[in-house]
């Protein structure tokens, strides 16, 4: 199991967030869903920057978790300067020679004898994502991963997850697109003003879209009939 017990983070005397507990089986996909500045990226990176954190909060398989057991994909990608995409999974290969770059290069299609500057950002999306399956960790968050990426390479990736999962890998995942998450994910979890407040499996997913989206009219919907009063 993966256990998060009483987590709260202040940023500049506020508190981002609050309490926060959620249980997540291992070797599974898990989703995380909420609004823009509900907390997801800040559960994140307290997940994998754990010296900011009490260690004692947070369980991998009924032990303290450590940043050596995570490969985090963070939102933004950051790649050194004239680099290109070989030699970036090149300096992941020294910690994993087993990792088939030519292979996977069949799969992801990267230019990779090209300077990662001259990359779109879906191409560096897909980079950074080798690298991180590439370390082969137990524990793999991927935050907002989809975007950038096209309609192919979003079903690829769905099928790689799916594939590490099945790999005994656990997977904590981040999408402002519901859809790319109902269709991968064994259990999501909705994060609100710092919190867990409730957590789907993978047969109330059709609860779950509901109820977002009665929300989401509920608020917004006679608001917009007053704008196109004109």
């Amino acid at each position: 199991m993966f256990i998060i017990n009483d987590l709260s983070v202040k940023y500049h005397d506020k508190e981002v967030l609050s309490n926060l507990s959620l249980t997540l089986n291992t070797s599974s996909v898990n989703g995380i869903v909420g609004y823009n500045g509900a907390g997801k990226t800040t559960l994140l990176n307290s997940i994998y920057d754990l010296t900011d954190i009490e260690r004692n909060k947070i369980k991998f398989n009924g032990k303290t978790l450590h940043r050596s057991q995570i490969a985090y994909l963070e939102s933004e990608n950051f790649f050194y300067s004239n680099i290109t995409g070989r030699d970036y999974l090149n300096l992941f290969r020294y910690h994993n020679s087993k990792f088939d770059i030519d292979l996977w290069q069949s799969v992801f299609r990267l230019p990779l004898d090209s300077f990662v500057e001259t990359y779109s950002t879906g191409m560096k999306k897909k980079l950074a994502l080798l690298g991180v399956i590439s370390s082969d960790k137990d524990l793999i968050i991927l935050d907002e991963p989809f975007n950038g990426l096209d309609l192919e390479s979003v079903s690829v990736l769905q099928i790689v997850c799916r594939k590490l999962a099945e790999m005994q890998k656990t997977i904590i995942i981040t999408s402002h697109i519901l859809e790319t998450l109902t269709s991968i994910c064994d259990s999501i979890s909705v994060l609100e003003n710092g919190n867990i407040t409730s957590t789907y499996d993978s047969s109330q997913f059709d609860i779950l879209i509901d109820n977002i989206s009665k929300n989401i009219n509920e608020k917004y919907c006679h608001l917009i009939n007053d704008c196109l009063k004109y």
